[in-house]
């Protein structure tokens, strides 16, 4: 997949305006549903740069954040500023890839050249993006017959057509084999290091040293701990990350 970054470079290449719509600072974030109260008091700043990795418990709220930052939810209170953006300007230089992809019933060629046609994107891209991803001998199969890994890495490669500035993975990796694994892995480092802003909600505490800068960790719908993830992994601040961490179950 590699091999294929010097075509692919106008897809993910580092750019002089990529902190245009950072850094991101987020300020008493709330989200309520009736009386219930899933994040509250939300706070904290990420910069222009770097891979985040967003941990915690099920039910601690990691996916309703991403939600929220990239606009598909809206909070009951706080704000959400994108640098000198209004939000919608923001979401627009964003792409978000869920745990289970979301694909056209079309062929793998077709998906990519949906979003490059949609988004006003130079169609002679598409190759570029299926060999970055290793899917460009797949390129006139249906996208329904792919394997979750498979259908993982088009849907990457999708996010990738649109120039994301800002990059949300959640939880992309989950049930998948190791060597799946390990090639979405190598494609969204290849992207950090190229310039795009990586938020990546992730249980997999290996994936996370492998990957992270830093760790926004989430209990209770509350920021029990944001650190460097060369202090987090081995000195946790928090009893909560500290629980999770060794294994022991955080409520």
């Amino acid at each position: 997949m590699s091999d294929a970054l010097t075509s692919l470079a106008p897809a993910v290449a580092p750019r002089a305006q990529s902190a245009a719509i950072l850094p991101l600072a987020v300020r008493d974030l709330e989200l309520r549903f009736g009386e219930s109260v899933v994040l509250n008091g939300v706070s904290f700043d990420l910069s222009a740069t770097g891979c985040t990795m967003v941990m915690g418990p099920n039910g601690s709220g990691k996916s309703l954040l991403l939600k929220l930052l990239h606009g598909l939810m809206q909070p009951s209170a706080g704000q959400i500023c994108w640098g000198d953006h209004a939000a919608s300007h923001a979401t627009a230089r964003q792409a978000l890839v869920f745990q289970k992809p979301v694909l056209l019933r079309r062929s793998v060629a077709a998906n990519i050249d949906f979003v490059l046609k949609a988004r006003g994107k130079d169609a002679g891209r598409r190759d570029a993006l299926l060999d970055h991803v290793g899917l460009r001998h797949k390129a006139p199969q249906p996208a329904r017959l792919l394997s979750g890994g498979e259908a993982q890495r088009l849907a990457l490669a999708r996010a990738l057509a649109t120039d994301p500035e800002v990059l949300f993975l959640d939880e992309p990796t989950a049930s998948l084999d190791p060597a799946s694994v390990l090639a979405i892995e190598a494609i969204v480092g290849e992207a950090r290091d190229r310039g795009v802003r990586v938020i990546f909600v992730t249980h997999d505490t290996g994936q996370a040293r492998r990957l992270a800068d830093d760790v926004l960790f989430l209990q209770r719908g509350r920021i029990a701990e944001h650190t460097r993830a060369a202090d987090f992994f081995p000195a946790p601040q928090s009893q909560a990350a500290r629980d999770y961490l060794d294994g022991r179950i955080v409520v």
